[in-house]
């Protein structure tokens, strides 16, 4: 079965159009791929949480959770953004079915970082294939919120990137990464033409220079990652030009590669 896992990011989701959604129906119905979406969803958690005056910081692009933002993401994440997809692949002809990283344990998780600083942020540590391979088989697009859950039933905030890696390696699939640029582009005001192909070392050069910065940073790294864990492929496409994904589907050369170091041999 080939398999795509889709990260549609929370800064793109508003502005996807229907097409983007239709074309993905029809890649399914046509056999070329099953996909399976991860989501974010960023600015609507902003926005909920300046509304409720509750403080929110970054680091490396990942973001501090402490149990009010932990509350706040979840409601947001497993409630409205998860169901508007659903809705909308729905609409677009597909049978669909929302679902959080806690469900069945679904994303088990543990502390991203140990000492806290981060808050109730997670990695994945493990991943229940069989749940997202039975929804599949029954003809529904699974959309994943990436709220995790510990042994100890502790909830936490996953970032998406990071989700969707872990969800394609675990399942052997490729990892197309959605975004709202055509892919990393060349120089720090993103006027530039994308870089084809990227390896770790250009990738952390490229974030030692400012190129790479914010959410792009776990977005990379995330592609990087999964790549060492089983991913076949990773790829930052535009989900602003749904051609793109149909042109990947189909082979053809879209948005950033990110790759594995060449090898030379002596």
């Amino acid at each position: 079965m080939n398999i795509i896992v889709l990260k549609i990011g929370g800064s793109i989701l508003a502005k996807l159009p229907e097409s983007f959604y239709k074309i993905l129906v029809e890649i399914k119905e046509s056999g070329l791929c099953e996909p399976i979406i991860v989501h974010g969803g960023g600015p609507e958690i902003n926005q909920t949480l300046k509304r409720l005056q509750v403080e929110s910081t970054f680091i490396d692009g990942l973001r501090v959770t402490t149990k009010e933002v932990l509350d706040v993401a979840e409601m947001v994440m497993s409630g409205s953004i998860n169901k508007k997809i659903v809705t909308d692949l729905q609409k677009a002809g597909a049978a669909a079915i929302g679902i959080s990283g806690v469900d069945n344990s679904l994303l088990q998780t543990e502390p991203i970082d140990e000492t806290g600083k981060m808050g109730y942020v997670g990695k994945v540590i493990n991943v229940n294939t069989t749940l997202v391979r039975h929804l599949m088989s029954h003809g529904a697009i699974p959309v994943i919120s990436p709220i995790g859950t510990d042994a100890t039933g502790q909830h936490y905030n996953i970032n998406g990137d990071i989700a969707a890696a872990a969800v394609a390696s675990a399942i052997n699939g490729k990892l197309v990464l959605i975004s709202d640029t055509p892919g990393v582009m060349e120089n720090i005001n993103n006027e530039s033409v994308i870089h084809k192909n990227l390896t770790e070392s250009q990738i952390e050069a490229l974030i030692a220079s400012g190129v790479i910065h914010g959410g792009m940073i776990p977005k990379v790294r995330s592609a990087l990652q999964g790549l060492t864990e089983g991913v076949e492929e990773s790829v930052i496409i535009n989900g602003l030009s749904p051609t793109d994904l149909k042109k990947y589907i189909h082979g053809e050369e879209v948005g950033t590669k990110v790759i594995k170091e060449e090898v030379h041999h002596v």
